[in-house]
């Protein structure tokens, strides 16, 4: 199984835009399927999964460099 997940980071991180993309319609679909009662755990879930794939959050990121520019 070590061999699927490096061959997932080495996608992941060819591809981190699709990557995030995905993860954050994955934890849109799960917030929407529980009502939104598990919200922080599911974007928990979601954030260590960005960092085991090395995927940046794009949205975050994208905030950051919004703030930086003021």
């Amino acid at each position: 199984m070590s061999e699927f997940m490096d061959e997932a980071k080495k996608l992941a991180s060819e591809h981190s835009d699709l990557a995030d993309q995905g993860l954050d319609q994955a934890a849109q679909v799960a917030g929407e399927k529980t009502g939104g009662r598990f919200d922080s755990q599911i974007q928990e879930g979601e954030q260590k999964v960005e960092g085991y794939l090395g995927v940046q959050d794009q949205d975050a990121q994208g905030n950051q460099d919004s703030s930086q520019g003021n």
